[in-house]
């Protein structure tokens, strides 16, 4: 259900994207992403992400602290809606410095240049460092040069309990709505022509949609206005999964498909062929 450097099962997948306009950020896009991960290394690991934006900081992260079934919520909110789906329509499809901080449960990588990241290693704890396999790395730098690539590392103890990874970002098109959902669980690069497993709730939202849109989502009352103020009064969503396999590849929709025909034009977009 995503790309992890060691070997790992993840289950339980909530991607979720969202398009608005924040009163001090103009029009952004926030990503949420949350699974069950199970580490089955003999170390430490780590989960990468594909992020379609060149202006990603540790500050774009939100902090979800009690806050921690704010995806869950918008699952719910879906559920009696949402149905199984294996017709899914396909698309073809200044390097900085590396930034490390800690997130909850990781230590967090950002990188223009995927292949930039085995240098800045050394600034992740040595219970959470992982082995990167430079193919991977590569296959980023080729596949995705326009995005800024997250390494979320965790260990054994930590791989359990994180709580949902949230961010806003400045998007490279305002226009698609993204959420990567790239396979490959063995350390290397993802193998583009397989079949994957697939167990996903796929969310989106956009503020522009008008009021009898999708299906409300109800929020904790004492949440935190720096959280609340980025996340969706309704979504629209699918699950993908019941032991059905897809190619691999990303979930995509354009926000005027969004709010025209909201989940029923959820696309799988993969990386185009060198």
């Amino acid at each position: 259900m995503c790309i992890s450097t060691g070997e790992a099962a993840f289950s339980g997948t909530i991607a979720y994207c969202g398009r608005l306009r924040h009163h001090v950020h103009g029009l952004v896009h926030v990503l949420g992403y949350q699974n069950t991960a199970v580490n089955l290394s003999d170390g430490p690991n780590a989960m990468l992400l594909h992020l379609p934006t060149k202006q990603l900081t540790p500050q774009h992260f939100l902090s979800a602290r009690r806050a921690d079934d704010v995806l869950r919520r918008m699952v719910a909110a879906v559920e009696r809606d949402a149905f199984e789906d294996d017709g899914i329509a396909w698309m073809g499809a200044e390097s900085r410095p590396v930034q490390v901080f800690d997130h909850d449960v990781y230590t967090v990588l950002l990188a223009d240049d995927p292949t930039a990241v085995p240098a800045a290693l050394w600034q992740v704890p040595p219970h959470r460092r992982p082995r990167l396999d430079p193919d991977l790395l590569r296959f980023y730098a080729d596949r995705f040069p326009d995005h800024t690539i997250a390494v979320c590392c965790f260990d054994n103890a930590d791989a359990r309990r994180a709580k949902p990874l949230l961010l806003w970002y400045p998007p490279l098109d305002p226009d698609r709505l993204t959420v990567p959902a790239l396979d490959s669980h063995t350390g290397g690069a993802p193998d583009l022509d397989a079949a994957v497993p697939v167990d996903h709730w796929v969310l989106f939202s956009s503020d522009d949609a008008p009021s009898d849109w999708g299906v409300p989502v109800e929020y904790p009352r004492d949440m935190r206005h720096r959280l609340r103020e980025f996340l969706p009064a309704a979504v629209v969503g699918r699950h993908f999964g019941d032991g059905r396999t897809l190619p691999n590849g990303d979930f995509t929709i354009s926000h005027r498909d969004l709010l025209s025909g909201g989940a029923d034009r959820i696309e799988r977009l993969r990386p185009a062929r060198l």
